[in-house]
């Protein structure tokens, strides 16, 4: 149980920006774990949360806040070297890599943050992008063909 409840810390840390053990131990609560202030205080340090200069939320160790400035080269980096085709399907886009670069190009399109992304599911070779809609979609295969272009 233990285990299985720092597991969904670590992952909600990672999606939202947790800024108390309050919040933390609400958002547990939804998932099914109805824990006290003194058990989620215990497994922040376990886990060795720390938090974020920036703006007070909770984060793993050794994450280090970067500037959206960082992570959009990092972006148009990832994009450059590992884009080999980009489909788009109303919201949907479908970006191709070559084997075993899908993972570091959804792991740089999810840091980006960009307005338009929802989230992406990252295969071997193969990344779904959901974005917030078709002109979203539109711009981020815009985006990506500029990226790789370059």
């Amino acid at each position: 149980m233990k285990s299985r409840r720092q597991a969904v810390i670590l992952e909600l840390v990672d999606r939202e920006p947790l800024h108390s053990q309050e919040l933390l131990r609400r958002r547990l609560k939804q998932r099914g774990f109805d824990t006290t202030q003194a058990t989620i205080s215990r497994d922040i340090k376990e886990l060795g949360l720390v938090k974020r200069a920036g703006d007070g939320a909770y984060q793993r160790p050794g994450l280090e806040a970067a500037s959206p400035e960082t992570v959009l080269t990092a972006l148009e980096r990832a994009a450059a070297e590992f884009v080999q085709a980009i489909d788009r399907v109303q919201q949907l886009v479908i970006v191709r890599t070559g084997p075993g670069q899908a993972q570091t190009l959804a792991f740089a399109l999810d840091r980006a943050r960009l307005p338009e992304v929802v989230g992406t599911i990252g295969g071997d070779d193969t990344i779904l992008v959901i974005a917030r809609g078709a002109r979203g979609a539109a711009a981020l295969v815009r985006q990506l063909k500029d990226f790789s272009s370059s």
